[in-house]
């Protein structure tokens, strides 16, 4: 009798359990960079608003700039993250993880600049500061548990702690201790002791 073969999670960086909508937004990561940090982020576009096209549009240079007043502060942005979290859990992926996204800017984290350089970069859908559901927590345990086994990465931040002069997202309705308690992770995988 013969044995099934498992499917990989992966391939070429690209997770199994992610719609995959590929950005042009990446370039490729330094040579013999290590993959060894996740940096959290938020967001919602317009603000405060959810469920649409527009993450998606923004990340593949399709938004229609001109379609919401919001949208002339940004207008012209070439940004993405590796993935998006939907407010409903759904996943979606824009780079591989074998690449380098465009989504902490200026960072640094541990006395590390350039944080894009050595980090899978997520987006949760909500506004910071504010509150995120249960299926998207749910969604980014599985994620950084998943990407921790692939690449070895054991820690993981928000925007607001590689870029905090600038960035104050996912802002403090982000629940880092259960994210915490889920994934089993002892306090020094975090930037803050809970």
């Amino acid at each position: 009798m013969k044995a099934e073969l498992t499917p990989s999670l992966w391939r070429d960086g690209w997770y199994r359990f992610a719609k995959h909508t590929h950005s042009p937004n990446f370039g490729p990561r330094p040579a013999n960079t290590s993959i060894d940090l996740m940096v959290v982020h938020s967001i919602s576009l317009p603000p405060g608003q959810y469920g649409g096209p527009e993450i998606e549009a923004l990340f593949t240079n399709t938004l229609d700039w001109d379609a919401h007043p919001y949208f002339e502060q940004i207008r012209g942005a070439e940004v993405s993250a590796h993935f998006v979290i939907r407010r409903d859990g759904a996943l979606i992926q824009f780079v591989s993880c074998d690449d380098r996204a465009w989504h902490a800017g200026r960072s640094s984290y541990q006395g590390r600049d350039n944080c894009n350089d050595f980090s899978v970069g997520i987006e949760i859908e909500g506004l910071e500061g504010q509150l995120f559901e249960d299926a998207q927590y749910e969604t980014l345990s599985s994620l950084c548990a998943a990407i921790a086994q692939h690449y070895q990465v054991h820690h993981i931040a928000g925007h607001e702690h590689v870029s905090p002069v600038r960035k104050q997202d996912p802002g403090a309705g982000f629940d880092w201790l259960f994210l915490q308690h889920s994934l089993g992770w002892p306090d020094q995988s975090f930037p803050l002791k809970n």
